[in-house]
């Protein structure tokens, strides 16, 4: 080969271009990249509406002043104490289980392969209830019960899926009895409790964001950081694992320590999130699935979802605070979890609907 031979451009498909971090290198979809800096866009927009409405109405001039640390007294306590941690938390909380959404989709090679489905999100809603009820400890501690019990959760799951490796229905049949069982326990331990904790038990436990502050976002945004980290390296080995196990051995990657790094993984970012709003239930089954159809990809990636779950949550919050009062002129607030549970039910329904007739 001459010299203009080798250094001809290689092609890499349509939509696909080279890019270079440091010492890595990889392929970025530029479709993707524009559905992202979309969604990204429209996280921004809806953060800061949600800023300026409320009770207290302000302009987006005066959030962005807050913001930029140029307004006192009471426009600066109204967003930055008030307002701007419950919007932080929906954009993280979104995006965090987005992600987990993602890997558990990847690993069940299943749109219904979910930590909503497969019951970690009730395993760690079991293991608050149980702090929260029997212990009557605070934030730390009904954070360490919620890890706690997801981690058991996946662990028994992970256990009774297991049949010389683990496949992803099996896995998803297994999980939605666990779901069942522990559901039942829930409902159960709310029942013998005191009329005052259980109602305070089951409002948390629809998935709220009422009442999120700064003392609930630093620490669940320091845990959710590593997690990103360790997502951000475990990225390739869970793409490589949608080639089957003897492919992704060949390519260098352990095969059952990636698969249980994942699942811990997933279910760190779940549970931190229950620990932080209760158990927020549909974004991490919808937004792999939504990122995977606009960007074009061949199966679900963690950016995309991440950003999309960022855009879901953050909306479906944005509805539930306002949406009576601005469709209805109604002023009534809404658990976030009974917003994504009515339109991810759709979503679910579509789901099946359209599952259904590939297999036909």
């Amino acid at each position: 080969m001459n010299g203009t031979d080798t250094q001809e451009r290689v092609r890499f498909g349509h939509g696909i271009v080279p890019a270079r971090l440091g010492s890595l290198s990889f392929l970025v979809s530029t479709r993707a990249l524009s559905v992202c800096a979309v969604l990204i866009g429209l996280c921004a927009v809806v953060g800061v509406v949600s800023l300026a409405v409320g009770r207290y109405p302000l302009t987006i001039a005066e959030v962005l002043q807050a913001l930029g640390g140029g307004a006192e007294g009471i426009q600066r306590t109204v967003v930055v104490e008030w307002r701007l941690p419950r919007a932080a938390a929906a954009l993280l909380f979104g995006a965090a289980l987005g992600v987990s959404g993602a890997i558990f989709q990847s690993l069940t090679r299943n749109p219904l392969g979910s930590p909503d489905i497969i019951g970690f999100a009730s395993g760690s809603y079991t293991g608050a209830l149980v702090v929260i009820i029997l212990i009557g400890g605070g934030y730390l501690q009904v954070a360490a019960g919620a890890l706690v019990g997801g981690c058991l959760t996946a662990a028994l799951v992970y256990v009774l899926a297991y049949r010389g490796g683990v496949q992803g229905f099996r896995l998803i049949i297994v999980g939605i009895a666990v779901s069942a069982m522990l559901s039942a326990l829930n409902t159960w331990m709310l029942i013998r409790a005191s009329l005052e904790v259980a109602l305070s038990a089951a409002v948390w436990g629809a998935g709220t964001l009422n009442g999120i502050g700064w003392s609930q976002m630093v620490p669940a945004t320091a845990v959710l950081a590593v997690f990103f980290i360790a997502a951000a390296f475990l990225a390739r080995p869970m793409r490589l694992l949608e080639l089957g196990d003897d492919a992704s051995r060949a390519l260098g990657v352990r095969t059952e320590r990636a698969r249980l790094s994942l699942v811990v993984l997933g279910v760190g970012f779940t549970a931190t999130v229950t620990a932080a709003a209760g158990p927020i239930s549909f974004i991490s089954l919808a937004a792999p699935q939504i990122a995977r159809r606009l960007t074009g990809s061949a199966s679900v990636t963690m950016g995309a979802s991440a950003v999309m779950g960022a855009f879901l949550l953050a909306a479906a919050d944005f509805l539930a605070q306002h949406g009576f009062t601005l469709f209805l002129g109604r002023e009534t607030t809404l658990p976030v979890g009974v917003m994504t549970v009515s339109i991810g039910g759709l979503y679910l329904i579509w789901l099946i609907i359209r599952e259904a007739r590939k297999g036909v």
